[in-house]
């Protein structure tokens, strides 16, 4: 509980430090921003494995089953899989969407086929978890 209050109270304070600064004209330098995200980062990543660590769950799942290296390194696998797919699904989605955009401005009687670009580009993802979920079915 102590970890999921120190993520919740870095996210709104980030989020009302900001407004207020926005509010007052702060033109602040670019490293004040990237020492800001760093630190916050750091704090919502610290609070997340608080929380995952202390509750009591964890330790009987830990104490139940003990996995291998293999096993973590399938679960690297998957997780690296599905994130990279998602990236190119995500790119992908980009430059096909910003064309598709371009093309119904001008014919709007195409956007069935852009519709069909779309969806071929976002594939991707889906190919991606294809993937992931062979690899944890592996493990």
């Amino acid at each position: 509980m102590f970890g999921l209050t120190i993520c919740c109270g870095t996210v709104a304070t980030m989020v009302g430090m900001g407004y207020i600064l926005q509010r007052r004209g702060f033109k602040g330098s670019r490293a004040l921003y990237i020492i800001s995200m760093g630190i916050s980062s750091f704090l919502v990543f610290s609070g997340a494995i608080i929380s995952l660590t202390t509750h009591p769950a964890f330790a009987a799942a830990t104490a139940a089953a003990a996995l291998g290296t293999g096993a973590g390194m399938g679960f690297i696998a998957a997780a690296v899989s599905t994130g990279l797919a998602c990236l190119g699904a995500g790119l992908a989605v980009a430059s096909v969407g910003s064309a598709a955009l371009g093309l119904v401005g001008e014919k709007p009687e195409m956007l069935g086929t852009t519709l069909i670009y779309l969806g071929l580009s976002e594939g991707i993802a889906i190919y991606g978890v294809i993937v992931s979920l062979l690899i944890l079915g592996r493990l």
